[in-house]
């Protein structure tokens, strides 16, 4: 007789499947660029098809488990945003087309999720058989968070640097242009990789960056490794649609990034007074996470910051 934990992991992995072929097969067989309208209509799916789940958790787990979920999904969710600021940086760089955009973040976060799924299990069973590196955890996060705050835009990512795109230029020869939406090409007889190749790579240690961060603070939350996993995946799947959404105006939203690095902070402190009578109960986490960002939101709408242009004739007047 199969484990019931399995049934509930094959499930569930085979459900995120499904979707998954279905997008890529079905609805973005051609490439195209994606439209304001049909990025928010996504991104409404997503955040339907979490909260659907974190109803099924609060019907067969009861009501902390579903607190622990919805609590760790908006905490991924909302460390998102500073994945997408990233990914612009990344697209703008290689002048990577919008109509392609939308393949590379697929088998990006597809990529993602198995990378994430293992660091969770990893993670977990650190804290399990060492509970003391939760210390190391807390004090990590709040280092982040901090180190956050003062990172410059253009800090957070030089392709040229990146490993993999090295090790792959010495494996094979990349295109100097890009061939539609493939990945390879054979020219007169030999095999080349193309520059959205370069492009996915990147995207993918990026986001193993990203979640040396994220991974951390969900811990904090929760030590479930299926409550944990499958907020992070209902989270990274919704990155790909809010990315399209936002990545036209999230300069408009430039407090965000300040509360981000306030959120991994609290967080870490969180997971330090873990083990003591002051303990932050998750619902108040809760709060105030969703207070911050609402604050953040709600700031950069009142108090927009100034291009440069403004700033010029600020100071020629």
């Amino acid at each position: 007789m199969i484990d019931p934990v399995i049934w509930k992991w094959g499930l569930f992995n085979l459900f995120i499947l499904v979707l998954l072929a279905f997008d890529l097969g079905v609805l973005n067989r051609k490439s195209h660029e994606v439209s304001l309208k049909e990025a928010l209509a996504w991104s409404a799916f997503w955040i339907a098809i979490a909260l659907a789940f974190c109803g099924g958790v609060w019907w067969y787990g009861g009501h902390d488990k579903a607190l622990e979920f919805f609590t760790g999904y908006v905490i991924e969710y909302s460390l998102s945003v500073d994945n997408i600021f990233v990914f612009i940086l990344i697209f703008g760089y290689f002048s990577v087309q919008p109509e392609y955009r939308h393949k590379i973040l697929f088998w990006g976060i597809l990529g993602a999720l198995v990378m994430r799924g293992l660091m969770i299990l990893l993670g977990v069973s650190l804290i399990h058989r060492f509970e003391w590196i939760i210390y190391i955890f807390g004090a990590f996060l709040i280092f982040t968070g901090i180190r956050m705050l003062f990172q410059g835009e253009d800090d957070k990512v030089d392709p040229q640097k990146n490993i993999l795109v090295r090790m792959l230029r010495k494996i094979m020869p990349v295109t100097g242009d890009y061939h539609g939406n493939k990945f390879f090409v054979k020219l007169d007889g030999k095999h080349f990789a193309t520059p959205l190749l370069v492009v996915l790579l990147v995207i993918e240690t990026t986001d193993l960056i990203f979640a040396t961060d994220s991974i951390p603070a969900i811990l904090a939350i929760s030590r479930d490794p299926f409550i944990v996993y499958t907020s992070n995946v209902f989270a990274i799947l919704g990155l790909r649609s809010l990315y399209f959404a936002l990545a036209g105006v999230m300069d408009i939203f430039h407090y965000l990034k300040y509360v981000l690095s306030i959120i991994l902070t609290f967080v870490g402190v969180k997971m330090l007074l873990s083990h003591t009578a002051y303990e932050i109960p998750t619902i108040w986490a809760l709060l105030v996470i969703v207070l911050l960002l609402a604050g953040a939101v709600i700031a950069s709408l009142l108090w927009p910051q100034q291009t440069e242009t403004e700033e010029k004739k600020e100071v020629d007047v």
